[in-house]
């Protein structure tokens, strides 16, 4: 077993090892990259050949995080690893992107990536070393491939860039991007920030940069060791000069013509499809079928090629727009009577749909990944069905890309969301595009800005996205603001900024070309914050401010917080006095316990619904249960029992008092149902409160006036143990030696009004 190590040391102190030729060994390359308790398993396999007609490179990455690699039981039924996650879609993504241009362009075969979490410590973000695990395994096989690359994560902790920090140091962070890279070009940029300025995004990104450079050469070394320096050899490509030459001549200029005629979307594509079927009647009948991959090849490269130079000779572009130009821009609210909010944003060829609806923290999106296990309160959900396109097909399962473009979005908006008191509700916004002609996702952040303006929840600031391209050729380049789907293809770069008037809050980078300047990232930052400030400036014409309040569909939520040793009681056993509460209203109630700095607790309650007369009733409820009765107080009770001696009233929920006959009235009181009956509401005042068994004695007489010259009666003194029979067994009044028994005397002519349970000294 010939075993390879290699390390790569941080400037921190913290050590990344990377080995190969222990686990894996029948796959074309893998590695294990570790740090600290964290390990990543990366493979590499790649088909002997093409399939057929396959013009592409079929490259498939996968990301899986084990649950054992943490010493935990996956969740659900099965109790075993399933489908992969939404997180772990986007970490494989991230790899994808960074992988995926530096594949020679006529290499078909098929290729899978792997990368499997199988031990992870609980301050490691696994998720950064997940890029320098593939090409570890890349490197380390003879499968064609133009790096090494690796990825970091870079962020700004309090004011300092730093490399791959932990998850708890991540929490100070204004700045978090995910940066891939070669050794030269910077290939792949995305992440979130707290409206940091560009030239902060720049230094982050060449801060990364200056690691990653690092970390190639590392793999270079690891390439070197294992003797694979030598690729493999293919051929998955036929060519054809002549016919290569004849498409050029019978197409270029023609092309040339249609890309300067400024057509819609749909008529510019079915004019380029026109003109290749004619070049294709020019190739003999019998040789059509064998020739058309080949044909579809040599067109889409003049294709390019005539578009590419109309950009960077006559600075216009497929729509006649000039480089900085924004497409024309409409929006609208709300829309939809029904939704909680909702918003249009058209541009151009590209239009969403988005919806906002608010719920409760039971609503609230829940992770539970290996590492990360917590509730998110805003989520944005993003669909691309197949008609915003033109396309007849049916819409399937989400893809990978509606994943990460819906992911994008939601880090633009997520900073300006306000969270904790400011906000209760849990936030779920859906943006349906129902056009597509470039940048649906920075479509997505202003229509979702605006939905959230319209609902009335109170952003922070305002939102907006855009999409910026590059056409970079002989020294030559253009940046183009807004780009269109066709310039996302023929272009260098697709460089997608948010952000606020104040600052970026994210953005993602794709890089097409073999090296991108500092000075034309510069510019490109600039050019889209001119971009950026045009949009908002169209969105604000439609609504510049959140609403004050909420839509007459949405919920509401009143929040109280209560002491932590009425949770339980507010709950119940087995959850019976929320249900109750829930039931009864018709409101959705819940309860998070949150930690003092002290060590106690409180109770969080939200109470949700959207009828105010079921929620102050469940909240006249909840305060009746958490409330302390307090001495001198009137309360506004029920009468729920009645005795010969007087009744019991319910003045707080659960908690019961007695009403003595004495108290009911000034005047004599003959009978306890000649003043109250089961059931009546009543006024009672709060004289006393036993210390030693909370038994409570009401009065409504306290809240009557005194009659003019009325007199007190005179109280008889209770018995003492000195009197005959005092000391008698169980205190039994009757179980006197030198009088026969009698029955008792009525309560109220003792004037007393202390005992237990419902009996002549009732109380709670």
């Amino acid at each position: 077993m010939n075993i390879i190590k290699k390390t790569i040391q941080l400037a921190d102190g913290r050590t990344i090892e990377i080995e190969t030729g222990k686990l894996a060994k029948q796959a074309d390359g893998s590695a294990v990259v570790k740090m600290g308790g964290t390990m990543l398993l990366a493979t590499v396999t790649c088909a002997k050949e093409a399939e057929e007609d396959v013009d592409f490179l079929p490259l498939q990455v996968d990301y899986k995080e084990k649950f054992y690699s943490a010493g935990r039981f996956p969740g659900g039924f099965m109790k075993r690893e399933g489908k992969a996650s939404d997180y772990e879609i986007l970490i494989a993504r991230l790899i994808d992107r960074a992988l995926r241009p530096l594949f020679p362009d006529d290499f078909h075969a098929a290729v899978f990536v792997t990368v499997n979490l199988i031990s992870a410590d609980k301050d490691t973000q696994p998720d950064a070393l997940a890029g320098l695990a593939a090409a570890s395994a890349l490197a380390v096989s003879d499968i064609p491939f133009n790096g090494p690359i690796s990825e970091v994560r870079v962020a700004r902790i309090d004011g300092q860039y730093c490399i791959n920090p932990g998850f708890k140091d991540l929490e100070r962070a204004d700045l978090e991007l995910m940066v891939g890279a070669t050794a030269k070009n910077i290939m792949m940029v995305e992440g979130e920030m707290k409206e940091v300025s560009e030239d902060v995004m720049l230094g982050a990104i060449m801060f990364a940069h200056q690691e990653i450079k690092k970390h190639c050469a590392v793999l270079e070394e690891l390439t070197d060791a294992v003797g694979k320096r030598e690729k493999r050899t293919y051929c998955h490509e036929v060519n054809d000069e002549a016919i290569r030459e004849a498409c050029s001549k019978f197409c270029y200029d023609r092309c040339y013509q249609i890309a300067k005629s400024a057509l819609p979307k749909q008529e510019r594509t079915e004019a380029f499809d026109a003109l290749k079927e004619e070049f294709m009647q020019t190739i003999p009948e019998e040789e059509r079928e064998e020739k058309t991959a080949m044909v579809n090849r040599y067109y889409a490269a003049v294709e390019k090629k005539a578009m590419r130079d109309l950009i960077l000779n006559e600075g216009r572009r497929l729509d006649g727009r000039a480089t900085t130009d924004v497409r024309p821009i409409w929006c609208e609210v709300d829309y939809l009577p029904c939704a909680h909010g909702s918003a249009i944003f058209t541009r151009g060829e590209t239009q969403s749909l988005a919806t906002v609806t608010l719920g409760t923290k039971m609503d609230m999106k829940e992770m539970d990944e290996v590492l990360i296990e917590r509730t998110e309160p805003f989520v944005l959900h993003y669909n691309f069905p197949p008609f915003a396109t033109g396309e007849a097909r049916a819409a399937r399962s989400t893809s990978r890309r509606e994943i990460g473009h819906g992911n994008l979005a939601m880090r633009a908006l997520k900073p300006m969301i306000p969270t904790g008191e400011d906000n209760p509700y849990a936030i779920r916004v859906v943006s349906d595009i129902l056009e597509s002609n470039g940048s649906s996702s920075m479509a997505s952040v202003c229509a979702g800005c605006l939905a959230l303006m319209d609902a009335g929840i109170q952003i922070k600031k305002p939102v907006a996205g855009v999409a910026m391209g590059l056409i970079e050729q002989d020294g030559k380049f253009a940046i183009l603001s807004d780009i269109l789907g066709d310039e996302d293809h023929l272009g260098d770069m697709d460089f997608k900024v948010a952000g606020t008037k104040d600052g970026i809050t994210a953005t993602q980078m794709d890089i097409k070309c073999d090296g991108l300047s500092e000075e034309i990232m510069a510019k490109a930052l600039a050019q889209a914050n001119q971009a950026r400030q045009h949009i908002m400036g169209e969105m604000m014409k439609t609504i510049d401010a959140p609403r004050p309040e909420l839509k007459p569909y949405a919920p509401r939520i009143v929040q109280i917080r209560i002491p932590g040793e009425f949770i339980g009681a507010v709950i119940g056993k087995g959850g019976e006095v929320i249900q109750k509460i829930q039931k009864e209203t018709g409101t959705t109630v819940t309860i998070t316990e949150e930690k003092q700095d002290d060590g106690t607790s409180i109770g969080a309650v939200d109470i949700f619904g959207t009828d105010k007369e079921a929620m102050d009733k469940a909240l006249n409820w909840i305060k009746g249960i958490t409330t302390v009765p307090e001495v001198g107080q009137v309360y506004h009770g029920k009468v729920v029992s009645i005795q010969d001696f007087g009744a019991f009233v319910e003045i707080l929920p659960g908690k019961e008092g007695l009403l003595h006959i004495s108290e009911m009235a000034w005047k004599k009181t003959e009978k306890v149902e000649d003043v109250v009956k089961l059931g009546d509401e009543v006024d009672v005042k709060l004289l006393e409160i036993d210390e030693k068994t909370g038994k409570m004695r009401l009065s409504m007489k306290a809240l009557q006036p005194k009659p003019e010259g009325y007199v007190e009666p005179v109280r008889r003194p209770r018995p003492t143990s000195d009197r005959p029979g005092g000391n008698r067994p169980n205190g039994n009044r009757n179980n006197r030696g030198d009088r026969p028994n009698r029955p008792n005397r009525p309560h109220q002519e003792r004037g007393e009004g202390h005992g237990n349970g419902h009996s002549e000294n009732g109380g709670e």
